[in-house]
């Protein structure tokens, strides 16, 4: 059982592997795997024989976000939502392709071995820009797939996710188009500009206000690979008909324990960040909120925490003669006690600060620091800061 309080808290990484994935032959045809990737799963399943009994309970409920292509335990390809996105975009006829012509191959992998920490899997998503990677066992046979989405489900984040914000992960430069847009003309967007959602805005004019794009929905690949199971007319329907509402917004302030709360609660894979009055707009995917998981990210919590320090040690002289002035108004008899714990207080600050510096120091100077130490130094400073802060409060 991990800690809770640790920074980033993995109970288990093989929890992040779907060992279930969607598994189809060269020969289908696109229209099958779009019926498949479409259904509620529990199951591995190939597109002659369908599966819905869940052996997987933690997949209960979930849709495939991709298939794998395999011939006699070989793997062949992959095949996602977003790819099923840029066929949409390009107008193809799913009932008359083959899933061997328009699979991604070679596939990336990596080997369960390996798969011992989260950095590995996370250096592969941003080193290849895919967010299916699947692992193999030393044989390279098939043990499953691992996605931001799966593994952000098995940590446990706490104080890194607090005291970091939205501000931080957000991607302010989101695509959006208006109500009327037709879903095609959205497919054409996603594929184009390579992104996974376009935020559905309305024109509001406000007066003593500049002109706003107001947030109202969302269509996701997800959406789109429903829709085309569904057999809309993609060209015809507009976005407002189908799309995703009312939004949940979140604000650049909020902090990304509460944006990966909300995630959870609401199970989604995103959530769109509106600001001064809806004028700008931007949005934190799941990616987002792994990517201060990145070892070179944390050195990020350290600056912060050396910002803290100068912070407080700036504010110390104002503590000090705050405490100068309550201990004026105490009676003589009072004030010697009070002096007293008012000293305890400063030795007490100053022995935090001074163990936080030490700790920092340690982290910058010691590039190669295992994780579960890593975590304990930074656990530990943050402790201690909340201490000093709430002395300071307190008094």
């Amino acid at each position: 059982m991990q800690n809770d309080g640790l920074l980033i808290g993995v109970p288990c990484l093989e929890d992040a592997i779907d060992r279930h994935p969607l598994i189809v032959s060269p020969d289908a045809f696109l229209a099958d795997i779009l019926a498949l990737m479409s259904q509620m799963r529990g199951n591995s399943c190939d597109v002659s024989s369908v599966d819905v009994t869940s052996k997987a309970h933690s997949m209960r409920g979930a849709r495939s976000s991709c298939v794998l292509i395999m011939q006699n335990k070989e793997i062949l390809g992959i095949f996602t939502e977003r790819d099923i996105v840029k066929l949409t975009a390009a107008d193809t006829d799913f009932a008359k392709v083959k899933i061997a012509a328009v699979m991604a191959h070679p596939v990336i992998t990596l080997s369960e071995s390996s798969f011992q920490d989260i950095f590995a899997p996370l250096f592969l998503f941003r080193r290849y820009r895919i967010r299916h990677l699947v692992v193999v066992d030393e044989s390279q046979q098939l043990v499953g797939i691992v996605t931001p989405e799966s593994i952000r489900r098995v940590l446990r984040p706490s104080n890194l996710l607090k005291m970091r914000r939205v501000s931080e992960v957000m991607s302010p430069q989101i695509i959006h188009a208006p109500l009327t847009a037709s879903v095609m003309s959205l497919a054409r967007l996603m594929a184009t500009h390579r992104v996974s959602c376009v935020v559905i805005v309305k024109l509001e004019t406000c007066k003593d206000v500049s002109p706003a794009f107001k947030p109202v929905g969302i269509i996701t690949e997800r959406d789109i690979v429903q829709y085309q199971a569904l057999e809309l007319n993609l060209k015809e329907t507009e976005a407002q008909v189908v799309m995703s509402t009312p939004l949940f917004l979140l604000n650049p302030e909020d902090s990304l324990w509460f944006a990966h709360q909300e995630m959870q609660r609401r199970h989604v894979q995103r959530l769109v960040v509106s600001w001064d009055w809806g004028a700008k707009l931007g949005i934190v995917t799941q990616s987002s909120l792994l990517r201060i998981f990145d070892p070179l990210e944390m050195y990020g919590v350290v600056e912060t925490l050396q910002q803290t320090i100068v912070e407080l040690e700036n504010e110390k002289p104002e503590y000090l003669n705050k405490q100068s002035i309550r201990t004026k108004n105490f009676s003589e008899e009072d004030s010697s006690q009070s002096k007293q714990e008012d000293d305890i207080d400063d030795v007490n600050n100053n022995s935090l600060l001074y163990s936080i510096q030490n700790r920092i120091e340690y982290l910058l100077e010691n590039h190669d620091l295992p994780l579960d130490i890593r975590q304990s130094y930074l656990n530990s400073a943050l402790t201690d800061i909340k201490k000093i802060t709430f002395h300071s409060t307190e008094t």
